[in-house]
């Protein structure tokens, strides 16, 4: 008999952030798959007879590779575990889901996914910062910093317009980027943008910066990863003058 992946957002950390179904699914589950930003407390919800099992990575320790978590998903499913699948976050925004769920249909396992609340509106709630605004600020838009291809990341320029709020996941280290990007394509340089910075942990951060000085905050604050960047671009400031892009050259 097969057995059931159930992925799970854990939201930001805090084990009070979990929905109910997501406590009680954890609580439910032979074994445990979880990602590095996964809270302690969190995992202290198995039963005792549950198997955890570590598949997280940072940016530069290598890590468990994708392909080889789906195979451990692969051979729990065949022995007929219920795997609990935890990310943080939510597991369909950024989580890799489709990858570990395209295992499981593969097999033609039963699924189950619990959402979470996303890195992004945690930060936001947490730091009081409105993603939408009825007069200024009508769409709200999720994108990220770094692409599985580097020569191919999103359309940065086309997704930040007047009466869009974005917010950046994975974006430390490509700063300097997004800013002369936008700033390019004519985005004024004064915009207010903010990092936040282990949402959800005690350290939780806060950056305020503006566009046009993007890069230059991210190294002097020193932000670290997990962080998220919020860029507003409210109605009202279509009628601000735009700063040039900044001259290239510089690195973070």
């Amino acid at each position: 008999m097969l057995g059931k992946l159930t992925l799970i957002g854990c939201g930001p950390g805090a084990s009070d952030l979990l929905t109910i179904r997501a406590a009680r699914r954890i609580v439910e589950a032979d074994i445990v798959f979880h990602d590095r930003l996964v809270e302690a407390d969190v995992l202290e919800l198995a039963s005792p007879a549950a198997t955890l099992q570590y598949v997280g990575k940072k940016c530069t320790d290598g890590g468990r590779q994708q392909t080889d978590i789906n195979s451990m998903l692969r051979g729990a499913l065949l022995a007929g575990r219920h795997v609990a699948r935890l990310k943080s976050g939510d597991p369909m925004i950024f989580g890799r889901a489709a990858e570990e769920i395209a295992v499981a249909v593969e097999l033609g396992a039963e699924i189950e996914i619990v959402p979470g609340v996303t890195a992004a509106l945690a930060a936001a709630a947490e730091c009081s910062i409105p993603v939408t605004e009825r007069a200024e600020l009508q769409s709200f838009v999720v994108t990220t910093g770094r692409s599985a291809n580097k020569d191919k990341e999103p359309d940065w320029a086309n997704l930040l317009k007047p009466g869009i709020c974005v917010a950046f996941y994975m974006s430390v280290a490509q700063a300097w980027r997004i800013q002369t990007a936008l700033m390019a394509r004519g985005v004024p340089g004064s915009l207010q943008a903010e990092w936040v910075e282990n949402v959800g942990k005690p350290d939780c951060r806060r950056v305020e910066t503006r566009l046009d000085r993007l890069a230059l905050d991210a190294r002097q604050h020193r932000v670290r990863n997990p962080a998220i960047l919020f860029i507003r671009y409210p109605l009202s400031a279509t009628n601000v003058e735009v700063i040039p892009a900044p001259a290239d050259g510089m690195t973070i």
